[in-house]
């Protein structure tokens, strides 16, 4: 995961699971994640950004 601060936006690079994998309860397909929340190297107000983000697909009876 990358993540910078560009123009008062915060941008977050995750790099695509492929193909997609099933989640824990296996209900859905993980396409990207940071595993849990990551700290970065970013900081706002004297603290480190922390950031966790799950992306998934429904699974469905062709994705699955």
């Amino acid at each position: 995961m990358q993540a910078t601060i560009k123009d008062g936006k915060l941008i977050i690079e995750i790099d695509l699971q492929t193909p997609p994998v099933p989640s824990a309860s296996g209900k859905t397909l993980v396409v990207a994640s940071t595993h849990g929340n990551q700290v970065t190297g970013l900081i706002i107000e004297g603290q480190p950004v922390v950031i966790g983000v799950n992306a998934y697909i429904k699974k469905t009876a062709q994705t699955g």
